[in-house]
């Protein structure tokens, strides 16, 4: 899906650019970008996936409720 941003007649270029910026952290590609960068074994993304499981269940126990 390719992106589309139009700059306005009268926009600072800073301004479009932090609008582009914006929209390629919406839009995910940056995130894609670097989880491509290096390949990584299955069984690598296995474990992190269970070791991030882990580490959120470990911290929603560890929060103390409000009353």
């Amino acid at each position: 899906m390719p992106l589309r941003m139009r700059v306005h007649e009268r926009e600072q270029i800073g301004q479009a650019l932090k609008r582009f910026k914006k929209l390629l952290e919406r839009s995910g590609i940056q995130k894609e970008l670097r989880k491509r960068k290096y390949y990584e074994k299955p069984c690598e993304a296995r474990r992190r996936a269970e070791l991030r499981k882990q580490s959120a269940i470990r911290k929603a126990k560890n929060t103390p409720r409000k009353p």
